[in-house]
């Protein structure tokens, strides 16, 4: 089994997710009391948080990086950034270290594939939405992202920075959230993605007009794939 690292906190209430899904995952494959061989640095939030409301990406990559090489440090062979956002700095992570990381929107957009869907809403924050470094992953499979109205947009940020992110599901933003769906559903949008690591937290996938893929959990699977050997991140990143 490889040592996967992970980069958490951003936020903790998310990382705690990835380290249920991960360890279930390794358990139910290999049955018995095994478990995952993991290394997790959990970085305070507040600060990360507030370099991406200002904009200073390049602290925010200072911050991951230096997590990411004591994570190498401790002899692990690739990462998982356990939030949606912190992929806006993976490349600069990637070469400064040298760790392949698993991306987070690769798992998801192959199962929208492989489902034969081709028009989905990507939910997230503002970043998520609006920026290159996790909608080319969806679009380089063919799959369209349907635009977010900006008042929504900016909602759906704010639930997830004002309340989930600080690890509390208010009822009222639950609420919204499933009056945005049935309004993306009417739409003729296919599917839901929760572009956001928290959001699984407020959104049932299993009960909404339309089909939800909950990124946390797809990223976590990948992730026990990928640490017992059922698919290699250099060589797809060799083959790309």
């Amino acid at each position: 089994m490889k040592k996967l690292g992970i980069i958490g906190g951003t936020s903790w209430a998310s990382t705690a997710l990835y380290y249920d899904h991960i360890n279930r995952g390794v358990a139910q494959r290999l049955g018995g009391l095994h478990s995952a061989v993991l290394a997790i640095e959990s970085l305070d939030f507040a600060p990360v948080a507030a370099m991406q409301q200002s904009a200073d990406w390049d602290g925010v990559a200072a911050t991951a990086v230096e997590a990411a090489k004591r994570l190498k440090a401790s002899g692990v062979d690739g990462l998982v950034l356990a939030s949606n956002t912190l992929h806006k700095v993976a490349l600069q992570i990637e070469q400064a270290t040298g760790l392949p990381i698993l991306h987070i929107g690769d798992g998801a957009a192959d199962k929208i594939a492989a489902d034969g869907r081709s028009r989905v809403a990507l939910l997230g924050t503002r970043f998520v939405m609006t920026e290159p470094f996790v909608r080319e992953r969806y679009e380089a499979h063919g799959i369209q992202l349907v635009d977010i109205q900006p008042e929504w947009r900016a909602e759906v940020d704010r639930i997830i920075y004002e309340e989930l992110a600080a690890g509390h599901v208010v009822r009222n933003s639950q609420r919204k959230l499933k009056t945005l769906i049935t309004e993306l559903g009417k739409a003729k949008v296919e599917a839901i993605v929760l572009g956001c690591t928290e959001l699984a937290l407020a959104v049932d996938v299993r009960a909404n007009v339309l089909p939800v893929y909950d990124t946390t959990a797809l990223h976590a699977r990948a992730a026990v794939e990928w640490m017992l050997g059922d698919t290699d991140l250099r060589e797809e990143r060799a083959a790309a």
